[in-house]
């Protein structure tokens, strides 16, 4: 048993390239995992200036731009649309948010009425068993949802950490973009030139990986956006309450696939219900809600993410559980990237130690 866990280890670790990459990955997962909290700014520099050299390279391709001319439209453009958000929006989801929790005890009890009325129209499906012990426990669930909504709202707008973190990331991560942005090409080539010797596989990875990084950094931020407000239009139509909050959580969930739409959806159904009830303005709005996320899985998922989507369902969610336990909110957004690296890093070592056991094999044939 031993000699053949040996044979395995060094067919596929026992070359320089191989040993290599799986240190470099090795220590790449250490340093997020003991440092992710620091380098967050870090990071989402780094995903903005993905999402932001789309942009910029058509400008010098096309319309012959220089860089720094390139860089500083896109950027310009990109602080504008910024401002515009934190003027506009920010205050419209601050206002939705502390509103909602604020009448959380009022929702609470007006879902138990609406259980009620609907126990004495359908007493086969609602018991009162499931009553009983609905009342019994609604003062806890409210002081419970209460206390919970006050520490919400404390920690977020009277926190003095809180905020001091906030405005610190607000202009330490756009000025971390522009640089990345200006000075690619300079890190790029400072990063290759402190690489080890032996780096083919870890070059090899990292081609197969860096246009599929970049599309679904950038698709996976516009099929957000398109979420969002396709949402919020159709909510806004039915003038939902909470149409905004409602429609922004619902293009956040997009980055948690098949589970986040699950439980975005249970809001949104107990919403509708307590406003309109069992009405046909209820079954309208469910159902276009339900259209989208079906045009979002069926069409813009497979349109934008053809070839990172290329997994298996099982693999997607165990991988989204996995990172997003192990890294937060950075691994639940690249959990899909992540899981590709990994399938690309397998598919790369096998192929690696194919060519070193071929040429090996003719060698001892010559």
């Amino acid at each position: 048993m031993f000699e053949v866990l040996k044979a395995w280890f060094f067919k596929y670790f026992g070359e320089a390239d191989a040993a290599i990459l799986l240190i470099a990955l090795a220590v790449g997962a250490i340093v997020i995992w003991l440092f992710g909290r620091i380098l967050a700014p870090l990071f989402a520099g780094i995903v903005i200036a993905y999402l932001l050299e789309g942009l910029i390279t058509p400008l010098q391709k096309y319309l012959k731009f220089p860089r720094w001319l390139a860089v500083t439209t896109i950027f310009t453009l990109f602080i504008g649309l910024l401002i515009m958000a934190i003027i506009s929006l920010i205050p419209t989801f601050a206002h939705q948010l502390t509103q909602f929790v604020n009448q959380v005890p009022t929702v609470t009890n007006q879902l138990y009425t609406f259980f009620d009325n609907l126990s004495e129209r359908y007493p086969h499906i609602i018991s009162n068993n499931f009553l009983q012990h609905l009342s019994s426990t609604e003062n806890m669930q409210i002081d419970t949802l209460n206390n919970f909504g006050n520490s919400v709202i404390t920690h977020s707008l009277a926190s003095l950490s809180t905020i001091m973190t906030g405005v610190v990331y607000l202009f330490l991560v756009p000025l971390l973009t522009f640089f990345i942005l200006k000075d690619k090409d300079m890190l790029l080539a400072g990063a290759t030139e402190y690489m080890p010797e032996h780096r083919g596989l870890i070059l090899e990875v990292w081609y197969e990986m860096r246009t599929l990084l970049g599309r679904y950094v950038r698709g996976k931020v516009l099929e957000i956006i398109i979420v969002t407000l396709a949402t919020w239009g159709v909510f806004a139509v039915f003038k939902l309450n909470y149409a905004f909050l409602l429609a922004f959580l619902t293009g956040i969930s997009a980055i948690l696939p098949y589970i986040g739409i699950l439980v975005v959806s249970v809001p949104v159904v107990i919403v509708a219900l307590l406003q309109f009830g069992l009405s046909p303005d209820c079954v309208y709005l469910l159902l276009a809600y339900a259209v989208i996320q079906i045009l979002d899985g069926n069409l813009l998922v497979p349109l934008l993410f053809s070839e990172a989507m290329n997994l298996n369902a099982v693999v997607i969610i165990t991988a989204v559980l996995f990172f997003g336990g192990l890294w937060g909110f950075w691994g639940l957004f690249f959990a899909i990237p992540l899981a590709t690296l990994l399938k690309a890093v397998v598919k790369a070592w096998v192929r690696h130690a194919n060519r070193h056991n071929r040429t090996v094999e003719h060698l001892h044939i010559a």
